[in-house]
C-alpha cells in the first residue's frame, strides 16, 4: 500500500461520513427554516404585543427550537466534513442530552400528570385573562375550542377571569363565552353572541348551547382515543434523534480507528499532503484521513 492511499477508501468510513453529512445538513436546513418562521412571527407579533411570557408567544418557542437545531446541526455538518473528533463528540453528546431530556420530560409528565394538568390549566387561565389582547393565544384557543369541541381550560366557567366575560362587566359579552365555545351546525353562519349569559347557568342547561367540557380534558381524551397517531408522532420525533446518535457514535469509532491505525492526528485539521494541496477549495472542506508514517 502506497503513501497516497487514504482511509476514505474504506467503504464503512465513506458510508458513515456521507450519511452523517446528509443527516446533519437536512436538520440544519430544517432548523434554519423554523428559525426564519419564528423570527418573522415574532416581528409581526411585536406590532401588536401587549403581553410578556414564553407561553403566550409561540414565536419565541419557534425561535428557540430553530436556534438549537441550527447550531447543533451546523456542528454536525462541520464535524463530519472536517473529521473533527472534538466537534463530533460535542454533536454526539448534545444529541444524546436532548434525547434523554425529552424522554425524561415525557416520563415525568406522565408520572405527575395531575400536576402537569394543573400547570397547563393555570397557564391557560393566564392567557384567557388577556384573550382579546394577544392574537397568538386567541387564535390557538379558538382553534382548540373548535377542533376539540370544548370551552375554557378546566371548564367553561374559566372564562370568568376575562374582564369582558366576567359577570360584573358591562356589555353584551358579560357573563358569556366566546362564540367558538358554541355548538354550530355544518355550514351555519356563526353567531358571535351565542354564548350570551351562559356563565349564570348550570351545565345541564347548556348541553345544546355550548361545549361544557374543558379543553385540557378534551385534548387528553383525544390523545387516548388516537393513541396510534400519537405513538407515530412520538416515534417520528425520537427515532431521527436516536438514528443521529447511533450514526455519530459509529462514525467516531471509525475516526478513532483511523487515528490508531495511521498515526498522528491534529483534531481534524490534518496536515496537507502534496495530493491534498492540488485539490480545490471545495475538496479541502471534505478531508479524508491520509496515511501518515
Amino acid at each position: 500500500m502506497s503513501n497516497d492511499v487514504r482511509y476514505c477508501e474504506r467503504i464503512s468510513y465513506l458510508f458513515l461520513k456521507f450519511t452523517l453529512i446528509a443527516y446533519s445538513t437536512i436538520f440544519w436546513l430544517i432548523g434554519a427554516f423554523i428559525l426564519a418562521i419564528g423570527i418573522y412571527a415574532e416581528v409581526e407579533r411585536q406590532r401588536y404585543k401587549t403581553l410578556e411570557g414564553v407561553f403566550l408567544a409561540p414565536a419565541i418557542i419557534l425561535i428557540l427550537l430553530g436556534v438549537v437545531m441550527f447550531v447543533v446541526s451546523f456542528i454536525g455538518v462541520l464535524a463530519s466534513l472536517r473529521d473533527n473528533l472534538c466537534l463530533l463528540k460535542v454533536f454526539l453528546y448534545t444529541l444524546t442530552f436532548c434525547l434523554m431530556l425529552e424522554l425524561l420530560g415525557g416520563i415525568l409528565a406522565l408520572v405527575f400528570r395531575h400536576k402537569t394538568v394543573d400547570l397547563l390549566n393555570k397557564n391557560i387561565r393566564k392567557g384567557m385573562v388577556n384573550y382579546y389582547d394577544d392574537l397568538d393565544f386567541k387564535n390557538i384557543m379558538d382553534f382548540v375550542q373548535r377542533k376539540f369541541k370544548c370551552c375554557g381550560g378546566q371548564e367553561y366557567k374559566d372564562w370568568e377571569v376575562n374582564m369582558y366575560h366576567n359577570c360584573s362587566a358591562r356589555g353584551p359579552l358579560a357573563c358569556g363565552v366566546p362564540y367558538t365555545c358554541c355548538y354550530r351546525k355544518p355550514n351555519e353562519v356563526a353567531n358571535t353572541l351565542c354564548g350570551y349569559q351562559v356563565l349564570n347557568k348550570e351545565r345541564l342547561d347548556l348541553q345544546n348551547i355550548i361545549y361544557v367540557r374543558g379543553c385540557t380534558d378534551a385534548v387528553f381524551i383525544w390523545f387516548m382515543d388516537n393513541y396510534k397517531i400519537m405513538a407515530g408522532l412520538l416515534l417520528g420525533i425520537l427515532l431521527p434523534q436516536f438514528f443521529g446518535v447511533i450514526i455519530s457514535w459509529l462514525y467516531i469509532t471509525r475516526v478513532e480507528d483511523a487515528i490508531s491505525e495511521f498515526g498522528h492526528y491534529q483534531d481534524g485539521l490534518l496536515p496537507e499532503s502534496r495530493e491534498t494541496k492540488k485539490q480545490g477549495r471545495l475538496a479541502k472542506w471534505c478531508r479524508c484521513l491520509p496515511e501518515i508514517d
